[in-house]
């Protein structure tokens, strides 16, 4: 009988440490959401705080293979368009984070409604002391399957001319 209510009083433990960590996972990602959420809508409303968010060596890599900057180097390409109070506009369509087990390192993936269409980005955000930073986002357009060998073509072709070679 002692080791029946012994059992029992360790499952209830371990079903309640389980209980605590699902609900302080499910409060930590909805943080990141939270933050990358605040992040599209800084761009939006072209608020300089956008580019507080990134870590002082995040990387940004936009759609064009050109596009590979530090987050100093995001900020002056970007300039034009802050500087019109108007930037882009991403409204995450969906959302998969995950983390390491101390939560010091989230990495997500998303789907976003741009002015381009859909996109998907991917990042890594790290956790500090003043909250979190973006050490690494990316984005790209999304192409549908069925339109891929005609894009393709088309980038292909933009690229043989010399113009475009970089």
């Amino acid at each position: 009988m002692k080791q029946l209510l012994a059992a029992l009083a360790f499952f209830l433990m371990s079903y309640g440490a389980a209980a605590q960590s699902a609900d302080a996972d499910a409060t930590f990602r909805q943080q990141i959401n939270t933050f990358m959420d605040q992040w599209h809508k800084d761009a939006a409303n072209a608020d300089p705080v956008y580019f507080d968010k990134m870590a002082p060596n995040g990387i940004y890599i936009g759609t064009d293979k050109t596009e590979i900057w530090t987050r100093d180097q995001f900020k002056v390409w970007a300039k034009p368009f802050f500087d019109r109070k108007n930037a882009w506009s991403f409204t995450a369509i969906k959302r998969n984070v995950y983390f390491s087990a101390n939560k010091s390192y989230a990495w997500f993936d998303e789907q976003l409604n741009t002015q381009m269409g859909i996109c998907q980005a991917s990042g890594v955000i790290r956790r500090t002391a003043s909250g979190f930073e973006i050490e690494h986002y990316q984005l790209s357009l999304a192409v549908p399957n069925p339109l891929m060998e005609q894009f393709s073509k088309a980038v292909r072709e933009f690229e043989a001319k010399p113009a475009a070679a970089q």
